[in-house]
């Protein structure tokens, strides 16, 4: 649970949500900020994606229809025989209201080929068994969990049969920018749909890519800055300063190569490190630090 008032609760169910910050951007208030996505997908540290201020809310609900997987709830508290029991208010979304299921159809052969690839094993096959016709068609059941499905398509692009279909909430191309990406892996690890892949890199691979041309400097506001060292943490610089450390722990070693709090205040050791990626910034609860366009000399 996010937040309890006397009428209303504010839910959130962590094992259904995937870390888009679709919540974020909605919130009218900025009351939701997303966490350290790459280091809880990892398992680094037990923390959820996301995370409520609890200071402006209310209640308007945006959050949970806006949420594309149902992550997120708003219900109101009703008091009955002692005890306070919540009641869902509108809990689907907007997106749960458009998606159509995934559906198998008759052609389905039951190979499992479905189940096998599906990056949230939500596809289950069972009872397979020969026909009793002598036609030597193999029958079963193909069971799709509608609740864990994230419309990826897997199964639709494996299926030998033809028997899935498939309708994507989300339409559009991913691109990376080979001239900024510095090869964090956060995006692969989030990914729900492991859709993503990194090839592996050799020694110093990843050390250069980190060092390419500049186009942002980091910019800090000491007097805002709260002293908390998220970004100390979420910096893939400094996590690649020590592969072997996990980033709850990073405020811990000494020397970090790019961001560290000295004094209580977020202090740049070495700006020419910087990959611009911005992550301290989304990050930062007080908007202490961002990126701005470098001038160009």
């Amino acid at each position: 649970m996010l937040e309890l008032r006397e009428d209303k609760s504010h839910l959130y169910f962590p094992d259904k949500c995937i870390g888009c910050a679709t919540c974020v951007a909605a919130c009218p208030k900025g009351e939701l900020v997303i966490g350290s996505v790459g280091a809880v997908a990892r398992g680094l540290i037990d923390k959820d994606f996301i995370e409520k201020r609890c200071q402006a809310c209310v209640f308007c609900g945006m959050c949970a229809k806006a949420c594309p997987t149902g992550a997120l709830a708003i219900r109101k508290v009703e008091e009955k025989e002692g005890a306070k029991e919540g009641s869902e208010e509108d809990g689907e979304s907007y997106l749960h209201r458009a998606i159509s299921p995934t559906v198998v159809d008759d052609k389905c052969v039951h190979c499992g080929l479905c189940a096998d690839v599906c990056p949230q094993g939500c596809i289950t096959v069972t009872d397979r068994e020969l026909a009793q016709d002598g036609s030597l068609r193999v029958e079963g059941k193909t069971v799709i969990d509608q609740e864990l499905c994230v419309h990826c398509g897997w199964c639709e692009a494996v299926c030998p049969a033809n028997a899935i279909t498939v309708s994507k909430p989300f339409s559009g191309t991913f691109f990376r920018d080979e001239n900024v990406c510095q090869a964090c892996r956060t995006c692969v690890d989030t990914c729900p749909c492991n859709a993503l892949f990194n090839r592996d890199w050799g020694p110093g691979e990843i050390v250069e890519k980190v060092t390419h041309s500049l186009t942002s400097v980091l910019k800090t506001d000491r007097k805002a800055c709260l002293g908390c060292g998220n970004c100390v943490i979420v910096c893939p610089v400094n996590a690649l300063s020590d592969p072997y450390l996990a980033a709850g722990h990073l405020n811990e070693l000494d020397n970090k190569p790019l961001l560290e709090v000295e004094n209580g205040a977020i202090v740049v050791v070495d700006q020419e490190l910087c990959g611009s990626c911005a992550t301290c910034s989304l990050i930062c609860p007080a908007e202490a630090i961002w990126l701005e366009r470098r001038e160009v000399v």
